[in-house]
């Protein structure tokens, strides 16, 4: 009974004496990883703004093309009601093709318009998600070096 009493109080000594060695080889590991994930969290939030920066004058210019657009159908229908009121069938026939081409251009942009919007909403989400992380990443390394 003393003698199993003795080795596994020596077994229990050497596991406690050994713990904190052994969780020492495994936190500067811990730190290393944490300051890396936080250089990437900080490499895709550059990335994010830069993508909502992109987005926001996409969706600038599309404004811009669609009011450009709407400029032209109305002309092309004032030029319709003139050739009408003056009876000219083949510039109403080319007026209609016009306004045919116009309205195809608007709805391009108007899609456009759309989808840079989604992508800006996307990007946004993204932003969000990796501030989370990177706040995550600091608790993360300010508790693996509090552990030290």
């Amino acid at each position: 009974m003393k003698l199993t009493m003795a080795i596994a109080m020596t077994g229990m000594a050497a596991a406690l004496l050994t713990a904190p060695a052994l969780a020492q080889d495994v936190r500067p590991n811990d730190v290393k990883q944490d300051r890396k994930d936080i250089r990437q969290d900080r490499r895709d939030l550059r990335g994010d703004r830069r993508d909502i920066r992109q987005d926001r004058q996409d969706i600038r210019q599309d404004t811009k093309d669609i009011r450009g657009d709407r400029r032209d159908l109305s002309a092309d229908r004032r030029e319709l009601a003139a050739d009408r009121k003056a009876g000219d069938k083949d510039a109403v026939k080319a007026d209609l093709k016009d306004i045919r081409a116009d309205r195809k251009d608007l709805n391009a942009d108007v899609k456009d318009r759309r989808a840079d919007a989604k992508d800006l909403r996307k990007d946004r989400r993204d932003r969000r998600q990796d501030r989370r992380d990177l706040r995550q990443d600091r608790r993360d390394l300010k508790a693996d070096q509090a552990a030290k």
